[in-house]
């Protein structure tokens, strides 16, 4: 198989970096963004001019505009644009505040769409290539005390899977990765936490429950590799245990729902 040229968002951590590594370990080129200079200085010692670094903020239009089309032009092309930047913001939705709303959804929800529209032009002239957003089981599915951070993953999973449909025809493959929980930053020094108002102090002790069991981030990175070598890659995949019984009894609960309230749903449709 030959070799794949990629660019990963926020690969300096978490999923990212470990995308990073295992691409490069395979012989892969790499263009790797992240907000921090020197991130990487590691990774070109051992691999040299397989990878890129690049200093870019997600939430710069401009920036990852010229991001991508520097890594396109060094390596000749992208076969593979993985968009994982993204962080945690934890808050009831009354206790998050309009700054940290709007920055919750320029890094996970603009952030994406800025680094696809600016791939989508470079990968239609050369004739394929594959989009992976990083999206989370919080895109498909909600919980009390994420609710903003909810909204930015439900917003990549709606853009993202209308996109899938428009640039078939191209050649181009678009998936969005719903992880579980892992051992990564993300619940960690990445998180942005709301200030918690006691108002909802009662709520939050009842919701209390012992900390999952969190996955190797390491882990997936055979599972990357899979999906990026797929002649027909999925729209959606999870990553870890425990998604799919979950997500079978959330999708059951719904379907009850509209089942139980159709009379009212059909007569507001009018004679």
């Amino acid at each position: 198989m030959s070799s794949k040229t990629w660019l990963i968002t926020g690969a300096s951590k978490g999923f990212g970096r470990e995308w990073t590594e295992a691409a490069l370990g395979r012989g892969d080129r790499v263009a790797a963004l992240s907000r921090t200079a020197g991130a990487f200085d590691d990774l070109v010692a051992v691999h040299g001019d397989a990878i890129l670094p690049i200093q870019a903020n997600v939430t710069d239009r401009v920036a990852v505009t010229v991001a991508v089309r520097r890594a396109a032009q060094h390596f000749g092309r992208l076969d593979v644009v993985v968009n994982n930047a993204g962080y945690g913001l934890f808050g009831m939705v009354e206790e998050v505040t309009e700054q940290q709303a709007r920055d919750q959804v320029e890094v996970n929800l603009f952030g994406p769409l800025w680094v696809t529209q600016a791939a989508l032009p470079l990968m239609r002239a050369q004739g394929g290539g594959h989009i992976v957003q990083v999206s989370s089981i919080a895109g498909v599915f909600s919980l009390p005390g994420l609710g903003v951070y909810h909204a930015s993953k439900f917003g990549l999973e709606g853009f993202t899977a209308s996109l899938a449909a428009e640039v078939k025809a191209f050649g181009i493959k678009v998936t969005l990765v719903e992880p579980a929980g892992y051992a990564t930053d993300w619940a960690g020094p990445s998180a942005v936490h709301a200030q918690r108002g006691d108002a909802y102090d009662e709520f939050r002790a009842a919701m209390a429950r012992p900390s999952a069991k969190r996955g190797d981030p390491s882990a997936t990175r055979e599972a990357i590799l899979t999906l990026v070598d797929a002649d027909e890659p999925p729209l959606r995949i999870f990553f870890g245990q425990g998604p799919l019984p979950l997500m079978r009894k959330e999708y059951a609960a719904r379907i009850e729902e509209w089942e139980r309230w159709d009379e009212v749903s059909q007569a507001a449709f009018g004679a």
